[in-house]
């Protein structure tokens, strides 16, 4: 079989998907080039979703997960819940090299961090941090202010879900020159989340999976709901049962059709099969929604539009990022 480089992200990979190209094309390995790109757009403070200067949850803590995976040992790395690193993307690799385990959070994960020598920083920066404090003066009462930080949170959480909307967790899935695949994904998750809050980034099988044999999907927007349908993993499988990767992920929309409740918004899927061939969808989304890609004998990345699947009627409304969030987007 001919194998074919192929790399692809999300739009908020913007930043590094060049670099993660550069390197493929000098036949560097899948896993070195989809850390280096994540590595760029977790550094970029204009991504609202990802590393430094992502949005706080109702703390106004920044707290990351990341996950990579290695689709020719089917090894796989996953933070959650991280706080005070700046570079989740490489803890999770490093996890998948040097731990039997494959998902560490909170303290945990930040032990490891620390015992390896990650690179440590604050993700809150002065434009996020002033946003959040706007929230705060504006939206809690009285009583719960002199509670802070021991106020409860269940209801404040509705701010984050009004519905939340962001896509911009960043994921990158790529083949390179001998036919190895990886999946990679990264995110600070929802602004206003419920603190502990793990989306699908970090989940094995639903924000993301990868293997040699078939090829590799990732996904971003509401994760609730790939958690829920375990998209990645199935994506993977229909490829596997002889689906067509456009088939595979088309199949993937059906079982979100099933999703009875809960909070249901808009997913972009997106995957590639061993041969170099790609499907990316938005489910519930927007026309505009669109994705990087590149492959051998592109001379740089391009944009390209993702399909728009609407699965159930989603309102668009003012979120509380929408309402504070005047910083960069």
């Amino acid at each position: 079989m001919q194998i074919s480089m192929i790399v692809i992200s999300n739009r908020a990979g913007a930043s590094g998907i060049a670099e993660t190209a550069r390197l493929f094309s000098q036949r560097g390995t899948v896993l070195d080039a989809i850390e280096a790109g994540i590595r760029l757009v977790e550094a970029d403070e204009n991504v609202r979703s990802v590393g430094c200067g992502g949005w706080p949850n109702l703390l106004g803590e920044v707290q990351l997960d990341a996950s990579i995976m290695d689709g020719r040992t089917l090894r796989a790395g996953a933070i959650g819940a991280l706080t005070g690193y700046l570079h989740p993307i490489t803890i999770a690799r490093a996890l998948m090299e040097k731990l039997p385990h494959v998902f560490l959070v909170d303290q945990g994960a930040a032990r490891f961090a620390n015992e390896i020598g990650a690179e440590a920083g604050e993700n809150v920066i002065p434009d996020t941090q002033a946003v959040w404090e706007k929230w705060f003066r504006q939206e809690l009462t009285d009583k719960e202010k002199a509670l802070w930080p021991n106020a409860p949170l269940t209801e404040l959480c509705k701010h984050a879900i009004d519905p939340e909307i962001s896509k911009d967790t960043t994921v990158f899935i790529g083949q390179d020159s001998v036919g190895d695949v990886a999946a990679g994904t990264s995110t600070s998750g929802w602004g206003w989340k419920y603190p502990g809050r793990l989306g699908d980034s970090p989940v094995i099988g639903a924000g993301s999976y990868a293997d040699n044999r078939y090829g590799a999907c990732a996904c971003t927007g509401m994760g609730e709901m790939t958690i829920r349908s375990g998209t990645a993993r199935s994506v993977v499988l229909y490829m596997k049962k002889g689906a067509t990767v456009e088939d595979a992920v088309y199949e993937a929309v059906e079982d979100m059709r099933a999703l009875d409740g809960g909070v249901i918004g808009c997913v972009i899927i997106h995957a590639i099969d061993n041969r170099g061939r790609s499907k990316v969808v938005s489910v519930n989304g927007e026309a505009d929604d669109h994705y990087w890609m590149w492959k051998e004998g592109y001379p740089a990345p391009v944009k390209e539009l993702a399909e728009v699947i609407q699965i159930s009627s989603v309102p668009v409304k003012k979120t509380v990022m929408d309402t504070y969030g005047e910083g960069r987007r």
